[in-house]
This record gives C-alpha cells, structure tokens and sequence, in this order.
C-alpha cells in the first residue's frame, strides 16, 4: 500500500493508480493543487503493486546518452510554432505516419494541462509548444498498454517522471513503444496557474496560451496570452506566474529532489533546447530556435535517423553550462515556504515582491562570498 510520509516521495505520476484493478486508489489535489494519491484501505488488498510500480521508491541508474544532437526542423512554420528546434512535431509525425499512436500535453477547454492521444497530425500539434505546468495523466498510461498490446507503435512524451512512470506502470518492455522526455526544470502548481487564469478572465475569455512565443526570437522569447480584449505579449520577468516559476516558488516538492532526473527515466530520447548553441555551433544559432537531442536507445536512433532536418552532431558536455535541469533539481528554500503563506490572501500579487526580496537576498551572499575571499587574500 502507497503510505506518503513526505510530499516529496511522490511526482504525481498516476502508476500506482493506473496498475489498481480494485480501484482502491483515487488521486486527490491538496492545498498546493498538486495531485497525490489516496488509498482507500476497505478495497485494497495489501497486493503491493503500486509500491512497485513507483518511479520514487524504484529508481534507476543515472545514465548518459549514447549520441547528441543539435537540430533543426527545414518547416520553418513548424519551428515558428515549437519552443525550439520543432524536432517534436517531426518524430510524432513519422510515428503517425505508420500508423501509431502518438501521447503528449496539451491544454483543455479550460486551459488545463492533461495528457491526451493523437492519431492523426492536427490532434498532434495540440501537443506543440512547452506547457509549464504539471499535466494530468489520467488514464493515457492505460490507454498506451491497450494500443501496445495490440501491435499499434505508441509514442508518449512527457516529463522524466511521467516516463519512469509509464516504464514502471507497464512492467514490461514493448518493442513498439517509443517514449520521449523533455529536459525539465520542474513542474509549477496546476491551483496557481488557474489562478492566474481567474485574473486575465476578467478582461474577457481566453483565447490563446503560448509559454515560448518567439516573435521577438527564441532567446528572447515570451509569454503570450489573448483574451476576447486584448493581447498580453510580456518577458518572463514581467510575468507573475513565469517570474514565480522560474524562481521555484511553487515547484512540486518532488521536483527538488527529482527520481528520473540525470537520465533515470529510461526514455528513448530527450528533448530540450539548445541553450548554448551560439558558443559551440555558431552555425546553428540564427535565434529561431534549436533543439537538443540526446539519443538514449538504439530504439532511439532509428526514429530519429528516419526524420528530415538540419543538424549537427555534439557532445553532452556542451550542453550541461547552459542546461544545468540535466543533473541538478532546484533547490527548496525558504522563499517557497514564504509565498505559500502570501499566496490565499494576495494570490500572484505576492510573487514580485517575494522574487524582489530573494534577489536581494542572494546579492547580499554574493556581496559577503567575495568580501571573505578577499579577506582570506589580505591575510596571506
């Protein structure tokens, strides 16, 4: 029987709940609107599966990829359209193709982010585009067994920890699945986003979310939201819910001590962006966006060999400067905790001055690092 004793042993995966034939298992949202699961004990029957079904409790080897790659999609739309390089819609595309199933993030009719199937292109480019929010599995790792099962090659992209989920959930390699992860810093609170969304409603329905919008070019990218009123086009920083984001107010707890981070996950293939790329292949980097892809199979290779693109072979090691959610989880700090506390009463207003007060805060170490460096200089 799953027994959470801290928050962080749990990535939200849906396995332990997806592998209960009793259904003794329900995922629940707690305070922080992230979902864990909840075990009623008059239907479970102690058979232990969903213990060991958990990416948390099971943890693989940290691994290395066996080839990197800088790439490009030739469609310049699709790239336009994609965070980075749009190497995503070419690998789904080539699945689809032949005939599989392809599984991946997209938005509901409420802006929500759930995992979904698409067999065909135009369900496949709801997929497109990085989603920062933690996406709901619901019942796609049992919908991806059934199409496995019979015969259908199945693609699933997801979070590391969705992936080592699935993996586990499945307990069984299939020759025809495909599994690909993204390069993740973590994943913030589904409860803030909609709050957020609460706030832009007011000036009229929502009609288009874009975390990466790429108008002003992929280093400089935006977050981007219409309403029936207006269009908000706006850097991270200058956004509440990317500033909170990005400065780890309101990342899952497990996300600070991730389970499938360093290649644990067991995916295929990795995807991210090429952060760096203007230092180690100039000739790749004209700002409209280029994907990292770190091939971890054999399985791997073959689809991405059998795709059209533009690309260059690279090193690993050329990623890490500039991607350090490779090998290292965000730290959980006290500013956290702080914006929890601020949060019911002042909901995202809080977020600015929080972030105001952590900068100033790591100014204040750096300040007192290099004064003790300096000291230590002094008395040599």
């Amino acid at each position: 029987m799953i027994v959470l004793k801290d928050k962080k042993d749990c990535c939200g995966c849906h396995a332990c709940v997806s592998v209960c034939a009793h259904k003794a298992i329900t995922m629940s949202a707690d305070a922080e609107g992230f979902l864990y699961p909840t075990v009623a004990k008059e239907a479970c029957t102690e058979c232990g599966l969903c213990e060991q079904v958990c990416p948390v409790i099971h943890q693989a080897t940290p691994t290395r990829p066996i080839k990197v790659y800088a790439a490009r999609s030739k469609d310049e739309a699709i790239r336009q359209e994609s965070s980075s390089g749009g190497i995503f819609t070419l690998l789904a595309d080539a699945v689809i193709r032949e005939g599989g199933v392809v599984f991946g993030a997209k938005f509901d009719e409420k802006w929500n982010v759930v995992h979904a199937a698409a067999e065909n292109t135009d369900e496949m480019a709801l997929f497109r585009g990085s989603k920062y929010v933690q996406s709901t599995i619901g019942d796609t790792y049992k919908e991806a067994k059934s199409h496995l099962k019979q015969g259908r090659k199945v693609l699933f992209s997801g979070t590391p920890c969705q992936i080592a989920g699935l993996k586990r959930y499945l307990r069984k390699e299939y020759d025809n699945l495909l599994t690909i992860d993204v390069v993740c810093h973590g994943v913030p609170s589904p409860l803030v986003w909609q709050r957020y969304l609460e706030g832009m409603r007011a000036k009229g329905a929502i009609k288009d979310v874009a975390f990466r919008d790429k108008t002003r070019g992929w280093a400089q990218y935006a977050f981007r939201i219409r309403t029936e009123e207006q269009t908000l086009l706006l850097p991270p920083s200058e956004n509440p819910f990317m500033r909170g984001f990005l400065t780890d107010l309101y990342l899952r707890p497990s996300c600070h001590a991730c389970p499938a981070r360093c290649g644990k996950s067991g995916s295929d293939i990795t995807l991210g962006d090429f952060w760096g790329i203007q230092a180690v292949h100039p000739e790749m980097d004209d700002n409209k966006g280029c994907s990292t892809i770190m091939i971890h199979t054999a399985r791997g290779q073959v689809l991405y060999d059998s795709i059209e693109k533009v690309d260059v072979e690279s090193r690993y090691e050329y990623l890490l400067p500039e991607n350090p959610s490779l090998e290292h989880s965000p730290k959980s700090t006290k500013y956290a905790r702080l914006f929890w506390k601020r949060f019911a009463e002042q909901g995202l207003d809080c977020v600015f001055p929080i972030c105001k007060q952590k900068a100033s805060s790591s100014l204040l170490l750096q300040y007192l690092k290099i004064k003790r460096a300096l000291l230590g200089l002094l008395k040599r």
